[in-house]
């Protein structure tokens, strides 16, 4: 016989199913929308439109101060001309895993008759909503870590062929087609606004704006006065900024380390704790004859 619990979960299960198909039905319009999307980085892409649709429903402006920092994130993984369209793309993804799972919480109660079920899964869908709002400056921190990881082969290549009488144009191209992550993607753009018309400065000046590292930048900041002053001086600037950068390396490596030190510990005390329970259980149920 239903009890007064479970005539709450299913009616709030009911209402919860009925809203999401309402909105599938309302945001089918809106599918087209997310089509160019990768599925790799985008999974279950192809429902994206549930969230959409409630974003449209209430009208949402996206000028939170959220959403302001996660546009700068996005303007540098997509560019500013699509940074408004991911930024849909994340709130759209982020309500519809959220409401999605949310709508399987009363049905997998009804399964297990278990309110402690009903409640994890409900709380997995605050966990999923929360997860997918932070997979864009995750995916910023992973890109910035290449790219700092591969930094101090590129000054030293740059600080080779300008000190060997390389201009500095042929010298950035050429690194550039050495390398294929990120730091050399970038580079490779900044040859394209070179050849569309833009300045070395501001074609330079724009790859440290879009690295967003504070050591890249200052190397991008140091480049141009070289480039300002003289041949000379950008052959100097830079083969400082070598010696600096790979110290800098160093202390990665160190911290590195460090990391992987701290990250061995959790095993070791989950194998701790796992001894101690077989020791104590058995003394206790000793104790218990």
């Amino acid at each position: 016989m239903l009890g007064t619990i479970d005539f709450v979960v299913f009616g709030f299960g009911a209402l919860v199913v009925l809203f999401w198909l309402f909105l599938f039905a309302k945001g089918l319009r809106s599918a087209s929308m997310f089509e160019p999307l990768e599925e790799k980085d985008f999974p279950l892409k192809e429902v994206y439109f549930v969230g959409y649709a409630l974003l449209e429903l209430i009208h949402y402006q996206y000028r939170t101060k959220r959403d302001r920092v996660l546009r700068k994130e996005l303007t540098v993984l997509y560019g500013e001309k699509y940074a408004d369209y991911y930024l849909r793309v994340i709130h759209s993804q982020q309500i519809t895993f959220g409401l999605t799972v949310l709508a399987l919480a009363a049905p997998l109660y009804g399964l297990g008759d278990n309110l402690a079920l009903f409640i994890v899964v409900a709380v997995f869908a605050g966990v999923a909503y929360y997860y997918f709002g932070t997979l864009t400056a995750e995916t910023i921190k992973k890109r910035s870590d290449e790219m700092l990881h591969d930094f101090s082969d590129v000054v030293s290549k740059l600080a080779l062929m300008t000190n060997a009488g390389m201009i500095l144009r042929e010298a950035w191209s050429m690194v550039a087609d050495t390398g294929t992550s990120t730091i050399y993607q970038e580079m490779k753009n900044s040859i394209i606004e070179m050849d569309n018309g833009v300045s070395e400065v501001d074609a330079i000046l724009n790859f440290g704006t879009r690295c967003i590292i504070p050591e890249i930048k200052k190397f991008a900041s140091t480049m141009i006065q070289g480039m300002v002053k003289g041949n000379a001086e950008l052959c100097e600037n830079l083969t400082q900024q070598s010696k600096e950068i790979w110290g800098l390396r160093k202390q990665q490596v160190l911290r590195a380390g460090e990391k992987a030190s701290s990250k061995l510990l959790i095993p070791l005390l989950i194998m701790f704790v796992g001894i101690l329970i077989m020791i104590i259980i058995p003394i206790f149920a000793n104790l218990g004859m």
